[in-house]
């Protein structure tokens, strides 16, 4: 265990700025989802990248306990965004 205090180690640091950069990366795409919606060709890229090239037409289900599938991927991709839970898995 580390001192409360002490700076992280380089392989600490590594996964700290991975992070960072993976919520840095899906924050900028919900800003995209945000400004443009659902309907914007690059937008629709992103959802398709993340689904392996196909964009899932919903109902969608999700890890959620007490609300478990969504109309669609848009809408469940802007509930992500909005609750700032960016790797929650359909």
């Amino acid at each position: 265990a580390h001192q409360p205090g002490a700076p992280l180690s380089d392989q600490e640091y590594q996964k700290f700025f991975k992070f960072l950069r993976i919520t840095l990366q899906a924050s900028t795409a919900c800003h995209l989802r945000e400004l443009f919606g659902c309907k914007n060709s690059l937008v629709q890229r992103l959802d398709e990248y993340e689904n392996h090239g196909v964009i899932p037409p919903g109902p969608i289900c999700s890890e959620l306990p007490g609300n478990p599938f969504f109309h669609d991927f848009c809408t469940f991709s802007l509930y992500r965004c909005v609750t700032k839970r960016y790797f929650l898995k359909v």
